[in-house]
């Protein structure tokens, strides 16, 4: 189903738009998630919103981000923020990766990765730094898809 996004983004506006099935009854036992989306950049500029509601059906960002996708086919999201291959993943120009990296490092497997630049956070972190697409969710949780404009001088 593709559905339009909203466009009330006034600032007096009390709660975000509910999108997702209506169908779904929000609820643990039901199977279904909540949550609250959060635009930024080309995803804002491609939804026409900063911020709304989503229901889906399951718990794992993986289920969600097909749900969301599939909503809003026509806005070209999938392609605006996941990469397909390491090399869309990569950007160009970075200085080279030292042999070992302070710390823990992990990242996602090829296929699910975002592009340059864009970024899945869940509740304000990384999603890499949960279980990657795998990482479980909650009602009320709050999913940043994050696309920002970028400017050279």
């Amino acid at each position: 189903m593709t559905a339009d996004a909203p466009t009330d983004d006034s600032p007096g506006s009390s709660s975000p738009p509910v999108h997702g099935d209506p169908e779904l009854e929000t609820g643990a036992d039901t199977g279904t998630t909540t949550v609250t989306v959060r635009c930024t950049g080309h995803v804002r500029t491609a939804l026409d919103t900063h911020e709304l509601e989503y229901t889906f059906q399951g718990t794992q960002l993986r289920e969600f981000l097909e749900s969301f996708f599939d909503e809003f086919e026509a806005h070209g999201l999938e392609e605006i923020l996941i990469a397909e291959t390491e090399s869309d993943a990569t950007a160009h120009g970075w200085a080279p990766v030292p042999d070992e990296l302070p710390g823990t490092w992990r990242k996602n497997p090829e296929g699910e990765q975002t592009r340059p630049y864009a970024r899945v956070c869940i509740n304000g972190r990384f999603n890499e730094h949960y279980a990657g697409f795998d990482t479980e969710l909650e009602n009320d949780d709050r999913i940043a898809l994050v696309y920002p404009f970028m400017f050279c001088c």
